[in-house]
């Protein structure tokens, strides 16, 4: 069959390849202008909200194969340009060998450059708990601002930015215990840090590494340590069937906590016992 009609552009349009669209939109005579700067023109945000960048190596592969697909942010400093947000890429970048970046230019002052370095590293999804606690403290400390203006700015419930912000009440080293003991749920953090003294937050570390808690087993610790059922000394397990009410199951443990592991482990011990008993007579 013949073609009587012609497709794609006419004959006296050419497609043009030469160029980047960078060049075109940094032409733009007002606001940001993304632009194609030097890594070498290029220096680190002394402000960074992570303390530290994680391992880079499948983003310098990405790079080094599909070139940077975001912009990094960047102000005019001297005769060189500060990172307002983008690290990782501008590192991820200088190890993967690129010479030049695209960069959006913003001219703003240090207060704000700081406030949108600080923002734009909080609506990231791979901060730690607490590496977000410190951002949003950073916030309330330089700016004054309430936890609802925070709230605002970050798009979170205030409750939520409140529950963060305790979590700034963990010491330094035992952050560095937390982690160490693979404790990274922001539920359980929150209950140590609700803890009214170091001494009683570490003895929630111990017992949600050693006894592998839950987060319903953490709460239930937490609220024990902290005083809040003082007369509560062993933890009971009550087990009541729905089936029938011809019985009932109570066990007693000689300690404030325990795991769901731990009371399936004494039923089979219990129940071992029993068949032992049977089996002698």
């Amino acid at each position: 069959m013949q073609k009587t009609k012609k497709s794609g552009l006419p004959e006296n349009v050419k497609m043009r390849h030469n160029g980047h669209f960078v060049d075109l939109i940094s032409g733009s005579p007002s606001g940001p202008r993304i632009r194609m700067i030097s890594v070498n023109k290029i220096s680190p945000n002394p402000h960074q909200a992570r303390t530290e960048l994680g391992n880079i190596n499948e983003l310098v592969e990405s790079i080094k194969k599909r070139g940077v697909l975001e912009p990094i942010l960047v102000r005019p400093k001297g005769v060189k340009f500060e990172i307002i947000a983008g690290e990782r890429r501008f590192m991820a970048c200088k190890a993967a060998g690129i010479n030049e970046m695209p960069c959006i230019e913003m001219d703003v002052h240090d207060q704000e450059a700081m406030e949108i370095a600080l923002i734009e590293n909080l609506q990231r999804k791979d901060l730690d708990v607490f590496e977000e606690a410190e951002g949003l403290q950073a916030l309330v400390d330089l700016y004054s601002y309430s936890h609802q203006e925070v709230a605002d700015k970050i798009g979170k419930a205030r409750s939520t930015i409140t529950e963060i912000l305790a979590i700034t009440r963990i010491p330094d080293d035992l952050r560095k215990t937390i982690k160490e003991a693979n404790i990274f749920s922001r539920t359980m953090i929150l209950e140590i840090a609700k803890q009214p003294t170091v001494e009683d937050m570490l003895e929630l570390v111990k017992n949600i590494s050693e006894k592998k808690l839950t987060r319903e087993d953490t709460r239930e610790l937490s609220k024990l340590i902290k005083g809040k059922k003082k007369k509560i000394k062993y933890f009971v397990y009550n087990y009541v069937p729905e089936y029938t009410d011809t019985f009932r199951l109570k066990l007693e443990f000689k300690k404030r906590t325990v795991s769901k592991e731990e009371i399936i482990e004494m039923l089979e011990r219990i129940l071992a016992d029993i068949r032992g008993q049977v089996g002698k007579k």
